[in-house]
């Protein structure tokens, strides 16, 4: 087994033909990993991340090849995946407007070249969920760019495919997490391309990293949002004195180390209706 890419959060390992996903408990704000582990998030993103891959097989098929045949030390937090050749775009929808999103609308009142209506808010719900794919950066911040700049990097029909895609996963998980009390206000999803040519969901999906989660009981425009999922820790990220958001990043208090995974698990519990263990 060969250890072929260590990212902010996974390893990848080549195995024979497979490849094993496995999520650690590092965590990163602002592209900076920070020296301090949530215990137990490589496990809820992989777990999370498996279970919504079941609730959208009907949508895309996925990389999963087995969430069993791991090694024992990584049981729980790793997946024996597929090979494939990873579209280099991060497909993002947004429902609401926050984050980045904001930043750009404040400037632009459109967010990657998609206009919206004034008047919009932070935390406001869009008149509809629009796709705001970015750059993939190895290293850096990723970038946001149009639909029309992933046509030329892609193609067309595959940019077309992938960004209704893209929106009818954020639909399904929207609908799912309104069930259970939770609003997604935004998501990341990346694919791959099998050696086939099947286009496939890949990496995590609709996770509290890859994900903005608020309860839709608190959720309030206008305003930032009580969330389950990372905005917590780079809330609290911002509050440090001097820090500039380059390595190395903060150690994190055990206080805010408890917090964060509280709503991690929360999350997981929530929206699968599963005990976390």
């Amino acid at each position: 087994m060969e250890l072929v890419h260590s990212g902010k959060v996974r390893d990848v390992y080549a195995d024979g033909d497979d490849l094993l996903l496995v999520a650690s408990d590092r965590v990163s704000v602002y592209d900076v990993v920070l020296p301090t582990a949530i215990p137990d998030k490589g496990r809820i993103l992989t777990q999370l991340s498996l279970w919504w891959f079941e609730h959208l097989a009907d949508i895309m098929p996925n990389h999963v090849v087995s969430d069993s045949d791991v090694p024992a030390e990584w049981a729980g937090r790793a997946i024996r995946c597929r090979r494939l050749d990873m579209v280099p775009v991060e497909f993002i929808a947004r429902g609401y407007l926050a984050g980045s999103g904001l930043t750009e609308y404040k400037k632009h009142k459109s967010v990657s070249g998609v206009p919206l209506p004034d008047g919009l808010t932070e935390a406001s719900q869009l008149p509809e969920p629009v796709f705001t794919p970015t750059t993939k950066a190895a290293e850096g911040h990723d970038e946001a760019v149009t639909f029309d700049e992933v046509a030329a990097e892609i193609g067309e029909e595959t940019a077309k495919q992938l960004r209704d895609t893209t929106l009818r996963i954020y639909a399904r998980g929207a609908e799912l997490a309104a069930q259970r009390g939770i609003i997604i206000a935004d998501t990341k999803v990346e694919f791959g391309r099998a050696p086939d040519g099947t286009l496939v969901l890949a990496d995590e999906v609709l996770t509290p990293d890859s994900s903005r989660f608020w309860p839709a009981d608190q959720w309030r425009p206008g305003r930032p949002q009580n969330s389950l999922d990372k905005q917590f820790l780079r809330d609290w990220s911002s509050t440090i004195a001097g820090w500039d958001r380059t390595p190395p990043g903060p150690e994190i208090p055990e206080d805010i180390v408890e917090a964060t995974r509280a709503r991690y698990v929360e999350c997981y519990e929530r929206l699968t209706g599963r005990r976390w263990r």
